[in-house]
């Protein structure tokens, strides 16, 4: 992880502690813990599907500071937003006038409903994954709870538990219907590497990305995703329905992760539009991130790219998830020399493109998409360059 950066957020964490709660708060009495966003490599509409994905933890990351109060209320100050939310253990509800909190209080809500036994405490947090590109600040915030309510409270919750309960929070108290990917690569990553995840059985694998001459560019294209929920719950409905078509075939099949790439061309003339479509996608998709993994372990770059540009070929025509913002900076990006490949990342109608660029043509990406894309949308693109981070810990506020 970027240690400088964390040490920043850390120390803005403690500024806010002691302005909101203790002016005499001292390392020693605190508690910090941090979880980075992510980006998804490839992979793309394959976690609701049981699929398999790609994803890297970024150096951007949420930090939350806290101790334990002698009773069972919950104090939390948002830096980023300067608001403070307050509850109590006993009765955990939505916050309509500080959303943030809610990430927090359905974690609280889902540990609590799962048996274990908490305190209050206070808490000051600050990030700086950007919101709303699609790099799953929430599930860094969730995380990043999650780890310091284990410390806090010795909870001896394991990466496994910490994607699930912060999933779950999303899922039943945000009310968003996210997969399992974001939570678990933000407590799982590993510095330098990309993390292969089977979102069915939940095994895992650091892949290392062999980026020494090259750079991973995410695009924000900042074009807002009006379109994203009720399109992912269309998607995924048919995806139901293109397993259940399969499973009357195949005993075997469970879900489209299931379907291989023989079994979909035997039986594909016989699905009907558009899930003919969305299963292919589903079927070639993971079987992209199979291939796109041996890539990577050998090192093979354009390789990988290839099968970037592939998955962005078949989100944008087979699963219909893109959107002209999108294309237009993964054509920009792709027209530059030393572009390996690109793809949407996310899930679309707005958001972020990856790239995976040679290291002596980032400035050439950037220049190119700033250049030509406001002209063509009205709207002024974002373009971070990343590595891969360490998932989330504890800092040590003394060496911070």
């Amino acid at each position: 992880m970027d240690q400088e950066r964390t040490a920043r957020l850390a120390a803005r964490c403690v500024e806010a502690f002691q302005r909101r709660f203790d002016p005499g708060a001292t390392f020693d009495g605190l508690t910090a813990a941090r979880a980075p966003g992510r980006v998804n490599l490839i992979g793309e509409h394959t976690d609701y599907n049981d699929g398999f994905v790609f994803p890297m933890a970024i150096d951007r990351e949420v930090v939350m500071v806290g101790r334990r109060r002698a009773d069972d209320t919950v104090r939390l100050y948002s830096v980023d937003y300067d608001q403070e939310s307050v509850f109590e253990l006993s009765r955990v509800e939505p916050d309509l006038g500080a959303r943030w909190s809610d990430y927090v209080r359905g974690v609280v809500q889902v540990l609590q409903e799962a048996g274990f036994r908490l305190g209050g405490f206070e808490a000051a947090i600050a990030g700086d994954v950007p919101r709303g590109a699609g790099l799953s600040s929430s599930a860094a915030l969730e995380v990043s709870v999650l780890t310091l309510l284990d410390a806090l409270f010795d909870l001896g919750l394991d990466l496994v538990q910490k994607a699930r309960y912060g999933q779950r929070a999303e899922n039943q108290f945000v009310g968003v219907a996210c997969g399992i990917m974001d939570q678990f690569v933000s407590a799982a990553g590993k510095a330098g590497h990309g993390l292969f995840l089977d979102c069915r059985s939940l095994d895992y694998q650091h892949v290392p990305l062999h980026l020494e001459d090259a750079r991973v560019l995410v695009i924000d294209t900042r074009k807002s995703r009006e379109l994203a929920d009720s399109a992912y719950n269309a998607r995924r409905q048919e995806c139901q329905e293109g397993a259940a078509f399969f499973a009357r075939r195949i005993p075997e099949v469970r879900a489209l992760r299931d379907v291989t790439p023989e079994a979909f061309a035997a039986y594909e003339a016989e699905l009907p539009e558009p899930v003919r479509r969305r299963c292919r996608h589903v079927v070639t998709e993971c079987q992209r991130v199979l291939d796109g993994v041996k890539a990577l372990a050998a090192g093979d770059l354009e390789a990988f790219g290839r099968l970037m540009n592939a998955s962005h070929a078949s989100l944008r025509d087979d699963y219909e998830v893109s959107c002209r913002e999108l294309d237009l900076v993964v054509e920009i990006a792709s027209g530059v020399e030393g572009v390996y490949g690109a793809r949407m990342t996310g899930a679309g109608f707005g958001g972020c493109a990856v790239a995976l660029v040679h290291k002596e043509c980032v400035e050439a990406v950037r220049q190119a998409v700033c250049r030509r894309y406001p002209g063509e949308t009205g709207l002024t693109p974002e373009v971070y360059e990343f590595t891969a981070a360490e998932g989330a810990g504890i800092i040590d506020l003394a060496g911070a």
